[in-house]
């Protein structure tokens, strides 16, 4: 039996770094208990502000639905609770202490823009065809990842 001995110091430190964890019973990709990047861990979560906090999973969240779309689609967003409609993605940011930013254009290629505080963030993430002229589609998550390394 192989077990590994924590000392107290390194319990604590375990219990306070964020995890994320997938479990799909459909088949789909299981990522299981998940190690995050260094850019969402190098800080710790109570130096964030609710906005940064909640604005580095959800681009967590977009990129890891991205790497399951194939190339006639990109992510777009539909926000649960309003009449909002559909997104898509074209930019994300925060404010802080408490505001979320989503940047984009909707189905009819209007320039959109929702502002919303953390406490009322609820999205749904959707995979619609890509802009037929737009060679290869968007992908937002990987562009919002590599930013995370800059603030």
């Amino acid at each position: 039996m192989d077990q590994d001995i924590a000392t107290t110091a390194e319990a604590h430190e375990g219990d306070a770094l964020p995890r994320k964890i997938d479990v799909h019973t459909n088949g789909g990709p299981c990522s299981g208990d998940q190690t995050l990047p260094d850019t969402v861990t190098r800080r710790p979560v109570e130096d964030k502000s609710e906005a940064e906090w909640a604005y580095e999973r959800l681009i967590l969240y977009i990129q890891n639905f991205e790497e399951q779309l194939d190339n006639e689609h990109e992510v777009a967003m539909g926000f649960a609770g309003g009449d909002a409609g559909i997104l898509r993605i074209e930019g994300l940011g925060f404010f802080d202490p408490d505001m979320i930013t989503f940047y984009g254009s909707d189905l009819t290629g209007a320039r959109t823009q929702l502002i919303q505080h953390v406490t009322q963030l609820s999205v749904i993430l959707r995979a619609t065809p890509k802009e037929a002229e737009q060679e290869p589609p968007r992908r937002i998550g990987f562009q919002l990842a590599a930013e995370l390394d800059k603030v």
